[in-house]
C-alpha cells in the first residue's frame, strides 16, 4: 500500500490529498529520509510524521484493506511517540500567550504600564 493511502487509512490525515502534500513537503520520514507519496509500506516499519509541530513516531503493524474506524486504528499501527513531544506543545502554548506580534496595534494601558515599569527598573539598576 502507498504511504499516503496508509496514513489516510489509519486516520492520521483527514484526506488523502493532505497526506500526499505532507509527504511532498518532507513531513513524513523513515530513517531520516523523506518519503515520496508513492512509497510502498510494509509491516514492522517505523515512520516519523511531523504534524501540528509534533513529531509522531509510529510502527506499522498491519496493512488495512481500506479506511478503518477510529476504534480499529490500533490494530494497524503502534504509537511510539515520546511524551516529551506533547510537553513541548504545552510550552509553545504558553510562549504564544506572552508574545506580542508586530503590527497588532497600539499597546493597551496594561502594556504601557508594563513597559514603564520595565524602564523604571532599568534606570534604578544603573
Amino acid at each position: 500500500m502507498r504511504i499516503d493511502k496508509y496514513l489516510w487509512c489509519i486516520r492520521l490525515f483527514k484526506t488523502r490529498s493532505i497526506a500526499t502534500d505532507a509527504c511532498k513537503k518532507g513531513h513524513v520520514k523513515m530513517g531520516g529520509t523523506n518519503l515520496k507519496p508513492s512509497r510502498e509500506v510494509f509491516g514492522t516499519e517505523e515512520i516519523t510524521i511531523r504534524k501540528n509541530q509534533i513529531n509522531y513516531k509510529i510502527r506499522v503493524l498491519d496493512i488495512p484493506q481500506n479506511r478503518v474506524g477510529a476504534k480499529l486504528v490500533d490494530l494497524y499501527r503502534k504509537d511510539l511517540t515520546p511524551k516529551e513531544e506533547f510537553e513541548k506543545t504545552e510550552l509553545l502554548k504558553f510562549a504564544k500567550d506572552h508574545y506580542r506580534k508586530k503590527g497588532t496595534g497600539r499597546p493597551t494601558k496594561k502594556d504601557r504600564r508594563d513597559i514603564e515599569d520595565y524602564y523604571d527598573d532599568q534606570e534604578g539598576e544603573v
